[in-house]
């Protein structure tokens, strides 16, 4: 973990964000990328992203080999939702490590859910997504997308070695086509990629973030 960068990491909360104003959009209404359903919400925000994440997106699902697709699982996520993701994982970090200070477990937390001043997903620029055939089925990643570094043997870490050959490969595959769309990904998590967020910035030695905290209006929805 030596050279991961958490979220953690105050370098991540100093970043300068200059947002631009650019709309969450449905991605439920552009037929050439899947939307999985496993974390649909009233509103449908899981499904949004900001406009131009949406069009890297589909470039990226260009760069993918022949027969292979992207498969969106969640984008924007509403700041109450974020913060009770982080404090619910708190909570069983507490538990399983009741030593820890207040510092570490923010730490550990950041592993897996990101603290909600600096979320990627609350900018609207944050997907997880993973692979699927041209006819939806999942392809085999190593673990479930959003699974913990507990219940996964740290195998949710992209560059996990306990995970089988297979895996690695599809990893790669999605690694490439990403990160040549403009994406940064949070190495703790192999599903979770970003763009125009302070950890894009900060890993791109960008000036500033694009993105801050979005809103799903109900003109947007």
């Amino acid at each position: 973990m030596t050279d991961i960068i958490l979220l953690s990491d105050p370098r991540v909360a100093a970043t300068r964000v200059t947002e631009n104003g650019e709309p969450l959009v449905d991605a439920r209404g552009v037929a050439a990328l899947r939307v999985d359903r496993r974390q649909t919400d009233h509103d449908g925000s899981y499904a949004h992203l900001r406009a131009d994440v949406l069009r890297r997106l589909l470039l990226a699902q260009e760069a993918l080999p022949a027969g292979i697709r992207l498969l969106m699982v969640e984008g924007f996520r509403p700041p109450a939702l974020q913060r009770r993701y982080f404090d619910e994982y708190a909570a069983t970090l507490r538990t399983a490590h009741p030593g820890a200070g207040p510092d570490r477990i923010r730490e550990l937390a950041s592993a897996y859910i990101s603290p909600p001043e600096v979320a990627p997903h609350v900018s609207g620029g944050a997907v997880d997504l993973t692979l699927c055939t041209a006819d939806g089925a999942e392809l085999p990643l190593g673990t479930e997308v959003n699974a913990t570094p507990e219940e996964s043997e740290g195998g949710c870490r992209t560059a996990a070695l306990n995970v089988g050959a297979e895996a690695r490969a599809h990893r790669a595959a999605m690694g490439r086509a990403m990160t040549a769309a403009g994406f940064v990904n949070y190495p703790t998590e192999w599903w979770h990629w970003s763009y125009g967020d302070r950890y894009w910035a900060l890993l791109t030695d960008a000036p500033a973030a694009k993105y801050g905290p979005a809103s799903l209006s109900p003109t947007t929805a």
